[in-house]
């Protein structure tokens, strides 16, 4: 347990500096913008990634891996290609309205909470 938690953590720190890098890089090539273009470059990138690692793992033997690549790796590039593989995960099973439930839920909630945050911190380091 304790080498997984470590690939988890190597693979985060890992992940957590390419996606600082990305951003940086992004922003110089396109300049700031209004719209979060290295945010949505990441996470297409990072969902990109995930299928890709998902389909090689299987077919390779490579799934004892998972930990550090997916887990870690991409968790610490970005969240958003862990619920885009649960997504397709309902989908491709047939559960069409749990995945759609999961994605509205998911987007709805996750702002929804990110708002709550902003209020409640707001309040007390106001």
């Amino acid at each position: 347990m304790f080498m997984t938690l470590l690939q988890v953590a190597i693979g985060g720190a890992i992940g957590a500096a390419l996606r600082f890098s990305a951003g940086v890089g992004i922003l110089r090539l396109f300049g700031q913008t209004s719209f979060p273009i290295a945010i949505i470059v990441v996470n297409i990138l990072g969902s990109f990634l995930m299928g890709v690692f998902v389909v090689a793992a299987a077919h390779r033997g490579l799934t004892h891996l998972s930990p550090f690549v997916m887990t870690g790796l991409l968790g610490g590039f970005t969240t958003f290609s862990a619920f885009s593989l649960e997504t397709m995960t309902l989908y491709e099973r047939g559960d069409f309205g749990q995945a759609l439930l999961y994605v509205g839920l998911s987007v709805l909630l996750s702002v929804m909470g990110l708002a709550l945050g902003l209020w409640i911190a707001r309040g007390v380091f106001a």
